[in-house]
């Protein structure tokens, strides 16, 4: 489980996709690329925004040897309340043309970075580095860039492990501020895909959206990562490698349930969903 206070994924969570476009000239020297920005579910009582400021953002071309190997691909101040962008919601940071070639490195410059309570408190974080140098990321497998076409990129920023609160994370009196951590996953969407879904329960023998489920994903009994439905009932998770894995979900009042062996697709979306029946000592019996 992640820390108490955002227990999920943020950029859930930061993501940069380079879409996929039909192009015409395989012999192109230049492809697409285009950036989306999400984030992850999580249950955020005391939290109203988590707000982040990407002003440039920059990638390597491993294809080439010279000090020009990284090409710039935005440089524009776009603001995001990461609490925003969740379950599939994005935002377009970037779409351009890139030189052909493979990148396998990604520097995302931030400032501006503060989280605003549910009281109005605001705190302004610092940037350890990340105004600076960037907060690098690598891309594995790195991501070709053919002709005329181009890749897809997640970034998944991690809210639960970015934004470390101190003093007591369960109470808005206790929190005497946070620490910034960026914590970025970067997941080659050729070669990953996405897992979503919804949690019900029958009342009545009727449908019941069940809203702050946490559904986590496991592989080989090891905790892959975590995410919580909506108020529809509903999840996604994106950037997950091509295999089989666990799904669990939990909710107080609730018996868990799991779907074992679910298979991911690369490039494709898999649908799971639940129907959770109460639990015993809900029920009193």
């Amino acid at each position: 489980m992640r820390f108490n206070f955002f227990s999920i994924m943020l950029l859930a969570s930061f993501a940069m996709v380079v879409s996929c476009s039909n192009g015409d000239d395989m012999s192109s020297d230049t492809g697409k690329m285009t950036i989306l920005l999400t984030d992850a579910p999580f249950p955020h009582d005391l939290v109203a925004e988590a707000n982040v400021t990407i002003f440039k953002i920059d990638a390597r071309n491993k294809d080439e040897e010279t000090d020009d190997s990284f090409v710039v691909l935005m440089e524009q101040e776009i603001k995001v309340n990461l609490l925003e962008l969740t379950n599939g919601i994005t935002e377009t940071l970037v779409n351009t043309d890139v030189p052909v070639g493979t990148y396998d490195l990604v520097r995302v410059y931030v400032k501006g970075v503060n989280v605003v309570l549910t009281d109005g408190t605001s705190y302004n974080l610092d940037v350890p580095s990340g105004e600076q140098t960037g907060i690098k990321l690598f891309i594995k497998p790195g991501l070709t860039v053919n002709g005329g076409l181009s890749a897809d990129l997640l970034l998944d920023f991690d809210v639960s492990r970015s934004f470390v609160a101190k003093g007591d994370s369960k109470d808005l009196a206790g929190i005497t501020g946070f620490n910034f951590k960026p914590v970025i996953k970067a997941s080659n969407m050729s070669s990953a895909g996405t897992l979503y879904g919804e949690v019900i329960t029958l009342e009545e023998e009727m449908a019941v959206s069940l809203e702050g489920a946490q559904v986590s994903i496991f592989t080989a009994d090891t905790l892959n990562t975590t995410t919580f439905t909506d108020e529809t009932g509903a999840y996604m998770v994106m950037g997950l490698m091509a295999g089989s894995y666990d799904v669990t979900v939990d909710i107080d009042g609730y018996g868990s349930q799991t779907a074992e062996d679910v298979e991911i697709i690369a490039a494709n979306k898999t649908s799971q969903d639940f129907e959770l029946i109460v639990s015993e000592e809900a029920t009193g019996n």
